[in-house]
């Protein structure tokens, strides 16, 4: 067996100079976001010269063998902030590694085995030499003598001689006959000086498990295993371990006896798993686990890039945060002030609010130019929103009842309404608890609104009413909602009408109160009038059901069914499927920054006291009734399109339609538009799976794959691991649902019910996030009843959210509904082992192809007169599911992860 010999450069016994470290502050990381400061950057490739030194470490071997002369061009980005972060003693040891060419040691692993010994033939290593230095690009080179009888190369391994992590983009081996062989790395090196473990790489070409070259088998297994970690200690910022755990760190007991939450996640709580971070317990409440200023650990390579940082999320978030949101309360001294008129909400996007931001002003400003603005003297800032498409294209779309019903179809939540198949309407709840179970919604009221055009039966028969059902849902929490303070809580149900020409009519809205505080069960049906009580009622019982639209919305459309339910198929694909594996390179794309969003989420968003709960109906309740929606609506088998609309009634199966359904309201833009994307999707996917899975048995007999799918099961969704309905894994076919599926979620679902929260919730009269006050006519005293009748208007901006809840949620909305510089799109960039594949390369070449056909579809739709659902007078043009975008607040574009 050849023994590598490895050149060592000369010794230097004199003493190299250290870089001066700087006296300047390390950024605006170190004084405004606490990310553990681990950097990261956009993972994009740009054309660098290759040449500041003439000379080479090369690996040499011993033997009379015929050697090919192999070449290895790595390159490594840097940090956007190197210039600031990595300064200091490290850094010098760094230039002084670099200058005894010893940055990084690659060895080249072989795809076989030795014949002689059966064993894993031993590396080629060599050590790489920095050759270029451009911009934010960094060149290495090193030089191989490949013995003739070396095999195929099937990985490199690679160990950072330097201080500080850095990031591989790709390796490229030329000197090979057969032309180079191509090596993505995408991934964060740690040092040596930080963990001693070598980091593998794998070549572009994807193997199944069955099909893993001989010599590549061991390296395959024990990579796996290391990103499984063993489930105890604190992850490390530099750590690649993908593990299981409880939402156990939403709560802080600790700051606050009033900030204890419950654990999610358990018999008690359902709930899906997130990252295990081993952080440790808190002091006063020992299940849950302490929280820090800094993220919740993520495995290194699901960081944010610096672009995305720099000029986005996490940033914006952090700024809203820590610089906007307590400028707001002290420019707001009563967070409970709401608006004393209609002007005054308009005044949030023609004047703003006057903010004190003593510090950071003029980083505050750069960072968030939508947002913050300088008035004319440039002694002031002032926070001013832009107009939402909606508003600026009909200033009172919001008060319209059709508009209203459209928005059930077309809007940010098109998720919750569902076909009436049952009348009369009951609820499944015990009536000895929550008192009588039939609605108060009767056949006469509704066959009064339709004025005699069918009657409730053939209503029904026809597939004519629809429903926004939140009864049962909401009503076990009413009274501890109740008990809190700036909020109030009903159970409720929204009926609606399908008119001929594919509308909706409001019907009636029913607002029910469970028995409680020694009253009995309160419900009342609220319908639109003609008289001037009746339709200040209506107005008010339609402020009501948006609040709970809205909470549905954000938090099962939104939160619970993407960025939650996703997190647990991307730790088991970690920790299941080997990198090589052609399963694990089709989903990669679409689980880019998710855990780095989810954790941004943790931290900021749905923990206690935060935006969610500070603005939101159910307040620190939030994420109980979360649990109970994970418990009682969510399965995976009903998460993809086709079967989300038929569980809902909004289609039957029909295999004469267009995709195989019959939609019940045709002119449904997010179902017309979604099933063409579905297609799309499920037609690539299908191509890709196909090519590398036959026929049945090769699926059964795949170990990674069955491991993965079990542990999504078993492990990430535990507390459903027993329910019937989980889909098996037995041929091409269950796969190609299966893979469909989660990809829909993670790009068309996500878009769907995300990019479009500020165009409709960013005048927020049309979406409140909460209603404050109570129905006037639920068991009023004789002055709350005198006060409504003499000041309607009042009695409705005061249920609306305060003038602090609603400025917070609407800088959050124009955040989150933006496209980072860095996107991704779905079908725009093609994967390196894909294209390296001719029939992969050509399944994607058409799937591309038809995503942008949908472009021009879409148009042609939103031009249409006869759809009155996405166009007509003041229509703002249904474009969520257009696949490509700009960046900024657009309105369109469908990310292939959940990004943000």
């Amino acid at each position: 067996m050849l023994k590598p010999l490895v050149f060592q450069p000369y010794s230097i016994k004199t003493t190299l100079p250290l870089n001066k470290p700087y006296l300047y502050g390390i950024g605006l990381y170190s004084s405004l976001i606490p990310f553990n400061s681990r950097p990261s950057f956009n993972k994009t490739r740009k054309n660098v010269k290759v040449g500041f030194f003439t000379t080479n470490i090369k690996a040499v071997t011993s033997g009379t063998e015929k050697a090919v002369g192999v070449k290895a061009i790595v390159t490594v980005q840097q940090p956007v902030r190197s210039s600031l972060t990595n300064l200091g003693i490290s850094r010098g040891l760094d230039d002084i590694q670099d200058l005894l060419r010893r940055t990084l040691l690659l060895e080249l692993v072989s795809a076989e085995l030795d014949p002689k010994t059966g064993l894993e033939k031993e590396t080629i290593k060599g050590y790489g030499l920095q050759v270029s230095k451009e911009d934010e690009e960094v060149k290495y080179e090193a030089k191989f003598e490949v013995p003739a009888d070396f095999g195929e190369v099937g990985a490199v391994l690679v160990e950072n001689e330097h201080h500080k992590e850095m990031f591989l983009q790709d390796i490229v081996l030329d000197g090979f006959k057969n032309g180079p062989v191509n090596i993505k790395c995408a991934s964060w090196v740690h040092s040596k000086y930080d963990n001693p473990r070598k980091r593998v790489f794998f070549t572009n070409k994807s193997h199944l498990p069955s099909e893993t070259p001989s010599g590549l088998k061991k390296v395959r297994r024990e990579e796996l295993e290391i990103l499984r970690g063993d489930g105890r200690g604190e992850r490390k910022s530099f750590d690649r371990i993908y593990d299981y755990d409880v939402y156990n760190d939403l709560g802080d007991p600790d700051s606050d006896l009033s900030n204890k939450r419950p654990v999610l996640g358990g018999k008690q709580f359902p709930y899906p798993r997130r990252c295990r971070t081993g952080r440790p317990q808190c002091d006063t409440a020992p299940v849950l686990e302490k929280r820090t200023i800094v993220l919740p650990y993520v495995p290194r390579d699901e960081v944010f890039s610096d672009v995305k940082l720099v000029t986005f999320s996490a940033n914006y978030l952090y700024c809203l945060l820590h610089g906007i949101i307590p400028s707001l309360e002290g420019a707001i001294v009563d967070a409970n002030l709401g608006f004393p008129s209609f002007t005054a909400i308009d005044q949030l996007f023609n004047e703003g609010i006057n903010l004190p931001l003593d510090q950071d002003k003029g980083f505050l400003k750069s960072v968030m130019p939508r947002l913050i603005k300088t008035i004319a003297d440039g002694s002031d800032n002032i926070l001013r929103f832009e107009t939402p498409p909606t508003a600026h294209k009909d200033k009172l779309f919001w008060y319209r009842d059709e508009e209203f019903a459209r928005q059930t179809l077309a809007g940010c939540n098109p998720f919750g309404i569902r076909l009436v198949t049952e009348w009369p309407l009951k609820s499944k709840l015990d009536p000895k608890v929550y008192g009588p179970a039939e609605s108060a919604i009767t056949k006469e009221l509704i066959e009064k609104e339709i004025k005699g055009y069918m009657t409730v039966d053939e209503a029904i028969k026809q597939k004519k009413l629809f429903i926004l059902d939140y009864h049962d849902w909401f009503s076990p929490h009413v009274k501890k909602v109740r008990e809190l303070e700036g909020t109030t809580l009903y159970g409720s149900r929204t009926l609606f009408f399908l008119n001929p020409d594919d509308t909706l009519r409001p019907l009636a809205i029913e607002l029910t109160r469970p028995p409680m505080d020694g009253k009995p069960q309160w419900k009342e049906v609220y319908a639109p009038s003609w008289n001037s009580t009746d339709i200040w009622l209506w107005r008010l019982a339609k402020a009501h059901v948006l609040a709970h639209d809205s909470y549905h919305h954000q938090l099962v459309s939104h939160w619970l069914r993407t960025h939650c339910c996703i997190e647990p198929y991307i730790l088991a694909a970690n920790r299941q499927l080997s990198e090589m594996h052609p399963i694990y390179r089709l989903l990669h794309p679409h689980f880019r920054y998710t855990m780095e969003t989810n954790a941004l989420g943790r931290q900021f968003l749905i923990n206690a006291g935060g935006i969610i709960e500070s603005s939101f109906t159910p307040s620190k309740y939030c994420m109980e009734l979360n649990s109970l929606a994970y418990d009682q609506q969510w399965r995976f088998d009903i998460q993809g399109l086709p079967a989300d609309l038929i569980s809902r009634g909004m289609a039957v199966e029909d295999s004469t339609a267009p995709h195989g359904l019959r939609l019940a309201i045709e002119d449904y833009p997010f179902a017309n538009d979604g099933l063409i994307l579905w297609d799309a999707i499920k037609q690539w996917i299908s191509e890709y799976v196909n090519h590398y899975y036959p026929e049945a048995s090769v699926v059964e007999s795949d170990d990674e794959l069955q491991a993965w799918w079990t542990e999504v099961r078993t492990e990430g969704h535990s507390d459903k691991k027993d329910e019937a309905w989980w889909p098996v894994l037995n041929t091409p076919e269950d796969l190609i649902d299966i893979l469909t599926t989660i990809v829909w979620v993670c790009s068309g679902h996500h878009a769907s019910v995300n990019f479009g929260q500020y165009a409709y919730a960013g005048y927020f009269p049309n979406r409140p996030t909460i209603a404050r006050t109570k129905m006037p006519n639920e068991d009023p005293s004789e002055e709350e009843w005198k006060f409504f009748l003499e000041n309607p208007e009042a009695l409705l901006l005061e249920c609306f959210p305060s003038q602090m809840e609603a400025a917070r949620v609407m800088a959050v909305w124009d955040v989150l509904s933006s496209h980072s510089p860095d996107e991704e799109y779905i079908g725009q960039i093609i994967e390196p082992s894909w294209a390296e594949n001719p029939v992969i390369k050509e399944a994607f070449e058409r799937f591309n192809g038809k995503l942008r056909q949908l472009e021009r579809i879409f148009d042609e739709r939103n031009a249409d007169i006869n759809l009155k659902n996405r166009s007509g007078a003041g229509i703002v043009p249904y474009e969520f599911l257009k696949p490509f975008s700009q960046p900024g607040l657009t309105g369109k574009g469908v990310p292939n992860s959940i990004s943000i």
